[in-house]
């Protein structure tokens, strides 16, 4: 297992062994790295709309043009391969080109979660030892003059005037260069990093290969529209970040909003005509407990993607009736894009269990359930679920122990445990990490949390383990109420022990009026347990 994080020349990839020692890669065998793919989608359609942002736009041409003179800016500000590029900035097509300019120079880039705590930002700058930032200072100028003291920072990229750094537009507007394709197809290319809902975040390291292979997954499994025209509501810089290059590759337009509302998606749908989008559960709750929309308003939507966290299958149902048969849910974790998919057909109201599933593996990636004893268990027998793909990860950055821990055997080790049916879908019962031991039980969160979902008088709910001087943990329901009169403790009670049994129902309640989420849209329940676990020796890394 190399240790990543050395300088320079060290984060390029190596070659494939010599002969004798495996397989050759001959040189007409490379594939293309992911920024050739999208300067040639870019330059297959130059009259099309690639961009539009309300009432501007961006065409294919422009957009090209854009990437090649942020190239020449960025060349002469000092960005060489190798270098680490962090970028902060919310759903802005000029981010996404300096991204793209940044890895066609050969540099490495590492978005910053525009939801992020500038606790988060400092250390994953620190981490990477990132050389330039590269900041959108409409929505984070005052987060870009606290991160200006990051030891690492030799420049700070700004998009727009500003006091600190140097403008990249009025650069970019003053250079006449041709986009190009400096980077090669084993090199380091990003580094993104884990959401940190147990501990630590973690920074996945990345080629173009990885990057690549990710892209032609998206395109090969998942229905996209002939002509798509995506709504990116989640952030670019992640999750829905992964659909640009393939809506691109068909000639599309992705429709970029800078924040979500339910009242604003139900908007750009109906007035753009949208027919794709990915949103995080919580935003279809929000949009599901909204009633002033029908399906009559997104009719022109084909395919909803929807991911990063369980969604309840009870409001998931609910979807259904109210967006009618469009959703398709997306499984993958930071260190693996993505592992399965639950398609069209399985979200089929007449087979309800269906919902709570996870889908099938992607036809690229390798799936094994395994026992602790790291054996293969039959289908129905619960295990971690173990996955190797051609755009998984290297491994994590400086992190030996953590990438040796996690890849082994040959197989990442994804921490979910699951089971799967004669048919090959896989059911996710929850995070290892989260299993609450409770007077001898193992008991899963997500069983008594979908319990909890299913009552009318609950929107959501959260469930992690306590110390208890008698059962060693007892099971702790954090709980949001459709109304401050809505279901009591005792009620709420009582509705899970008759669906899961005595063992499953909790101890104790909280109503709040939300769930605290991670930069990436999950339940931080590192946040939740911290007030009952701190001084005592719960493990949660």
């Amino acid at each position: 297992m190399p240790l990543f994080g050395s300088r320079g020349k060290g984060r390029r990839g190596k070659g494939p062994a010599a002969p004798g020692g495996g397989l050759t890669e001959h040189p007409w065998q490379v594939a293309p790295t992911p920024t050739r793919t999208v300067l040639s989608a870019l330059a297959a359609y130059p009259g099309r709309t690639a961009f539009q942002m309300g009432s501007q736009s961006l065409t294919y041409r422009a957009t090209l043009d854009l990437i090649g003179r942020m190239q020449g800016a960025m060349a002469r500000f000092g960005v060489r391969p190798g270098d680490v590029v962090a970028g902060l900035s919310s759903n802005r097509v000029e981010a996404w080109c300096a991204g793209v300019a940044a890895q066609g120079l050969g540099a490495i880039i590492t978005p910053l979660h525009p939801l992020g705590s500038l606790h988060d930002h400092v250390a994953q700058i620190e981490d990477t030892e990132a050389s330039f930032l590269v900041v959108d200072v409409d929505r984070y100028r005052e987060r870009a003059g606290q991160l200006a003291e990051a030891k690492s920072l030799k420049k700070i990229l700004t998009l727009g005037k500003a006091r600190l750094g140097s403008d990249l537009l009025e650069a970019a507007s003053a250079s006449a260069y041709s986009a190009i394709d400096l980077s090669q197809i084993g090199d380091v290319a990003a580094l993104n990093y884990t959401g940190g809902t147990s501990g630590r975040a973690k920074g996945v390291v990345r080629t173009h290969r990885e990057l690549s292979a990710g892209t032609a997954c998206i395109l090969a499994n998942f229905p996209l529209p002939r002509t798509p025209r995506f709504l990116a509501v989640a952030p670019i810089t992640h999750m829905a970040g992964l659909f640009v290059a393939p809506v691109l590759a068909r000639g599309g337009t992705i429709d970029l909003m800078a924040s979500f509302s339910p009242d604003g998606v139900v908007k750009r749908i109906q007035d753009n005509s949208v027919n794709f989008t990915i949103l995080v559960p919580s935003m279809i709750y929000a949009m599901l407990d909204d009633p002033s929309w029908s399906r009559e308003n997104v009719r022109s939507l084909d395919l909803l993607v929807y991911g990063a966290s369980p969604m309840s299958p009870t409001r998931l149902s609910e979807g259904l009736e109210r967006f009618g048969p469009v959703f398709f849910q997306l499984y993958g974790q930071t260190e693996c894009f993505v592992i399965s998919a639950l398609g069209f057909d399985d979200h089929d109201l007449h087979r309800p269990h269906l919902l709570a599933s996870a889908g099938r593996p992607m036809i690229e990636c390798d799936v094994t359930i395994r026992s602790d004893e790291a054996k293969d268990v039959a289908p129905g027998q619960i295990g971690e679920i173990c996955v190797r793909s051609p755009y998984a990860m290297q491994g994590y950055w400086k992190q030996r122990n953590c990438s040796e821990e996690v890849l082994r055997d040959g197989w990442i080790h994804t921490g979910d445990v699951a089971w799967r049916d004669e048919e090959g879908r896989i059911y996710i019962v929850d995070r290892k990490k989260d299993l609450i031991v409770s007077g001898g039980f193992n008991i899963y969160p997500r069983d008594v949390e979908d319990a909890l979902r299913a009552h009318p008088g609950v929107i959501d709910a959260a469930v992690v383990g306590v110390p208890d001087p008698k059962w060693g943990e007892a099971v702790k329901a954090f709980v949001v109420r459709r109304s401050n009169d809505g279901p009591s403790a005792d009620i709420l009670s009582a509705w899970v022990k008759e669906r899961k049994g005595t063992t499953h129902a909790p101890k104790s309640f909280e109503f709040v009026a939300e769930l605290p989420l991670t930069a990436l849209g999950k339940v931080d329940k590192a946040r939740l347990r911290a007030p009952f676990w701190s001084g005592l020796d719960r493990a949660v890394n």
